[in-house]
């Protein structure tokens, strides 16, 4: 009997928080909450920023990884570094074929300068001939002995001229090689473009990955946006470049200035995360409202993704900002 009456009591002290609960909540939203004016639109919606993959090009096993999750990093800062042995061994080769070639080069610029002189003297044996010829002192079996051997010396030539051009081909041919290899061997260094964050870390060390098998997600800070979804009879007065402002629930005492940098071209349903079932229901507009690049780099530190807000766009900008949405920063 006992036990039921601390039951019922149990159970009206809860129903009794719970009414002061909704109570409390009824009040807030209807006395406290500050009320928007018609000019402004809102929305709420997490921070989000663009993202970039760092890859491997070419497959191999990934010897040393330098950052780990949470690292910030700088531009062209190196990453991590893949197994190199097997594309410095090909190097060295086309290196060396890149020798063979200058030196086939020189052999065949060699054989010109004997082959010219070859046929300067086959020129002179002809024109001694030919005087000879006309005199009656040689015979014209002999005089075309030597007009052959001037023509056969003038083809000789033409053809180490072509030896030449092509040990030139041949050089350029390894050089390309080796540029190729050189670049392969640079694309082993991972290094990242842009300063900011790293999100994850998705590949170990000694791992055999394949050809744009990603090992870092690293975050740029400094492109920060909240996409928000607004009814049509809103999104209609919106223009990219408007104003607009981001609250964030973990620091709502400050108000962050924003400005509209995309609005959809057409409709579409609302995400679960993002709104309730009844807005879910209706056709809306994705609006993208980005932070100001330079707001973010002064406060970079401080710059986190997927935290949940509330954005506020004005869609008159000939109206002012209500006091409680002017900009407040530390």
């Amino acid at each position: 009997m006992a036990s039921l009456r601390f039951s019922m009591k149990l159970f009206a002290i809860v129903v009794l928080c719970s009414l002061v609960v909704t109570g409390a909540w009824i009040y807030y939203q209807r006395h406290l909450e500050p009320v928007m004016p018609d000019f402004i639109a809102s929305g709420n919606g997490r921070i989000e920023a663009v993202e970039y993959d760092i890859a491997t090009k070419y497959p191999g096993r990934l010897e040393k990884v330098l950052v780990n999750e949470g690292d910030m990093v700088e531009q062209d800062q190196l990453l991590a570094k893949m197994n190199t042995d097997s594309i410095k061994a090909q190097l060295r080769e086309a290196q060396a074929g890149l020798r063979e070639a200058k030196d086939g080069r020189d052999y065949a610029l060699a054989m010109v300068t004997v082959r010219q002189s070859e046929l300067v003297y086959a020129q002179r044996e002809q024109t001694r001939a030919a005087k000879l010829a006309s005199s009656g002192h040689v015979s014209q079996e002999k005089l075309d002995q030597s007009n052959t051997q001037y023509v056969t010396a003038a083809a000789i030539l033409k053809a180490a001229h072509i030896q030449v051009t092509r040990a030139q081909s041949g050089i350029e041919a390894a050089e390309a090689a080796v540029a190729r290899l050189q670049a392969e061997l640079d694309e082993t260094n991972l290094s990242t473009p842009i300063k900011g964050r790293v999100l994850y870390k998705l590949a170990q060390v000694g791992e055999v990955l394949g050809s744009g098998g990603n090992v870092f997600t690293i975050l740029d800070l400094t492109d920060v946006s909240m996409s928000v979804f607004v009814p049509t009879e809103q999104a209609g007065k919106i223009q990219v470049g408007s104003e607009a402002r981001i609250i964030l629930d973990a620091i709502p005492q400050y108000v962050i200035p924003a400005t509209i940098s995309f609005v959809a071209a057409r409709t579409q349903f609302t995400p679960k995360a993002v709104e309730t079932r009844s807005e879910r229901e209706k056709l809306m507009f994705r609006v993208k409202v980005t932070i100001d690049p330079k707001l973010l780099r002064e406060h970079i530190e401080a710059v986190k993704t997927g935290v949940p807000g509330e954005a506020y766009i004005l869609l008159d900008q000939k109206q002012s900002w209500p006091e409680s949405l002017l900009v407040n920063l530390p």
